[in-house]
């Protein structure tokens, strides 16, 4: 795998029937490593590891219903109240991250409305903070930090 623009992690591998699997210390099992997985668990860490957010309130990968479409968000954290903190989209290294990309995450948060938004293809990361009473959002220059 390519060496993505994060700190490096220690994490555990697994090959079986000709496939590498990376560990999710969330789902508590082995993944089948792909470019996307590669930059998810990255995310995972960094959150963990560099943002001081719990592992507790942290999800990986789970369905939602988006203007009744079944979608799959990539990695949320929540607050110690259940609300959302924030909502995280992972693409692969090879994915530019383009309009189309914020849009995802931008139709995922009208269900979630989540605080903060960050988008990585492991190599750009990108990070907003929502501000629902004037209808719009700021670019940061980083995530902060777990309170």
């Amino acid at each position: 795998m390519v060496k993505l623009n994060f700190p490096n992690y220690n994490f555990r591998f697994k090959n079986s029937e000709n496939k590498v699997s990376i560990f999710d210390r969330i789902r508590k099992k082995f993944i089948i490593l792909t470019p996307e997985e590669w930059v998810r668990q990255h995310v995972v860490h960094f959150l963990i590891e560099h943002k001081k957010y719990p592992e507790s309130l942290i999800n990986v990968e789970k369905m939602i219903k988006v203007n009744g479409l079944t979608k799959r968000y990539d990695v949320i954290v929540y607050k110690p109240n259940g609300k959302i903190n924030v909502i995280v989209e992972c693409k692969s290294d090879k994915v530019k991250i383009t309009q189309e990309v914020f849009d995802q995450i931008a139709r995922y948060n009208l269900v979630l409305n989540a605080d903060y938004l960050m988008i990585s293809n492991g190599l750009n990361h990108y990070y907003c903070q929502m501000d629902y009473q004037e209808q719009c959002y700021s670019f940061l220059r980083d995530l902060p930090d777990y309170k």
